[in-house]
């Protein structure tokens, strides 16, 4: 009861933190913004402005020319927090007003919140789009940071961690129970859901921190809706991601991921979970190489102020390419 009654305390709080950062920045002029984003990209060494031009590159894929839906469009101007509305998506509101309050007012744009998982029609902002090389008219932006983007520091080194894999999550996706399913019982495992709206009851096991979770050598980073959300803290951790290939890709750029380099790759069925945990744990050096690589690639998202900068430049190229500059 302490621990939940603390957890809910924590919550409260980052949520009255989050709104009260974002609130004092949205009465601010948007002059403001504009005339800082305008000069910082001149600012950026040609090694800067290279690594820029490719993060945003991948976001966005429009081809030039681009024609936005219109008839749902709405301009930076109308732009603006919905005080009389259902407020479900406040997170990704300001996410995306911070974005967007560095243009014309008069620049019109489409987006989508909550979670994404099939290809839009016309070019739209959203969370989360399915894995293609192909051009796509989703257009990648950070959304809903506060809950997916939480880098955590670990203390625990991988070698004193447990032998076993742990997966603790909502579980209202077939192939998450699918995993239940195979995996509940494995002595490698300590695995089941903490909801009881969905899914076998007999999977309902105990809510387990983040601390707690890191007790484990490998936490399962299985998709949820979109992307598995605990993948960003897993990576950041010295415990390792276990996970069959992405599908779905959010910012963190899931589809660049290198199999057992980033993360240890697993079949779709995860009928090879138990031999895959078992190479790993007799190969110790290589789980750590594959940790000491997931925080390389973690670390290119932690300057908060160059993730906000990349996508205001992908906000920037969707103007251009919808020709909602000209």
């Amino acid at each position: 009861m302490l621990r939940t009654d603390f957890r809910s305390l924590i919550k409260g709080y980052k949520r009255a933190r989050f709104y009260t950062d974002n609130f004092s920045r949205y009465f601010l002029p948007d002059s403001m913004f504009k005339t800082f984003f305008a000069s910082k990209y001149d600012r950026l060494s040609t090694a800067e402005k290279d690594e820029l031009d490719k993060r945003v590159d991948y976001y966005i894929r429009l081809p030039h020319g681009a024609r936005i839906d219109k008839e749902n469009a709405v301009s930076v101007g109308d732009f603006r927090y919905p005080w009389k509305k259902k407020r479900k998506h406040a997170t990704y509101f300001f996410d995306l007003f911070e974005c967007v309050r560095c243009f014309n007012s008069k620049f019109r744009f489409n987006y989508l919140f909550g979670d994404v998982n099939t290809e839009t029609a016309t070019p739209t902002f959203v969370k989360s789009r399915p894995i293609t090389p192909s051009a796509t008219n989703s257009v990648l932006m950070s959304l809903n940071k506060v809950r997916h983007f939480r880098f955590i520091k670990d203390s625990k080194r991988y070698r004193d961690k447990k032998d076993m894999l742990v997966f603790r999550n909502v579980v209202r996706q077939p192939h998450r129970l699918a995993f239940l399913d195979r995996h509940f019982d494995n002595h490698l495992c300590d695995a089941g859901q903490i909801n009881s709206d969905y899914g076998n009851p007999a999977y309902i096991k105990p809510y387990m921190s983040i601390e707690d979770q890191l007790d484990f050598k490998f936490i399962a980073c299985i998709d949820g809706n979109d992307v598995a959300t605990n993948l960003k803290w897993v990576m950041a951790s010295n415990s390792v991601a276990v996970m069959p290939r992405p599908k779905i890709e959010s910012w963190f750029m899931e589809g660049t991921l290198k199999a057992n380099y980033h993360y240890i790759e697993i079949k779709d069925d995860y009928s090879d979970l138990e031999e895959r945990l078992w190479y790993y744990i007799s190969h110790p050096d290589e789980a750590e190489a594959i940790i000491s690589h997931a925080h390389e690639y973690v670390n290119a998202f932690r300057d908060a102020d160059r993730e906000l900068f990349t996508a205001r430049m992908v906000a920037k190229k969707y103007f251009e390419l919808t020709n909602e500059c000209d």
